[in-house]
């Protein structure tokens, strides 16, 4: 179980899981916020505080919904669908607790192409 946060700590989750690779999308949004993105079903994603300070953000396809916090801005997750349909979660792993990003194998994605 990973426990993670937004920068201010007003929006909390848990998520469980192991990851050794992580996604980095080189869209605009991805490349500009930094993200390092791990998917997981939706059902292995908790949020542990109040959704009310939650804010959301669609672009593009409006597919992904992408999760921030309205105090300090940090985007810790998002969530959309797999291509079957399945519910998902990506979390950005850089708002994880204790996670080593110098570990991590990131597998770079296309998404400024798709």
């Amino acid at each position: 179980m990973h426990k993670g946060s937004c920068h201010c700590g007003e929006i909390a989750f848990e998520v469980e899981g192991e990851f050794d690779k992580v996604i980095e999308c080189n869209c605009s949004h991805c490349s500009r916020k930094g993200l390092l993105l791990w998917f997981v079903p939706r059902g292995d994603f908790t949020l542990r505080s109040s959704a009310d300070r939650l804010a959301s953000y669609k672009f593009n396809k409006h597919v992904i919904d992408h999760r921030f916090c309205s105090n300090c801005g940090a985007a810790p997750f998002a969530f959309g669908t797999d291509p079957k349909g399945k519910e998902m979660a990506a979390i950005n792993v850089r708002c994880l607790e204790d996670v080593d990003l110098a570990t991590l194998q990131r597998v770079p994605y296309d998404g400024r192409s798709a």
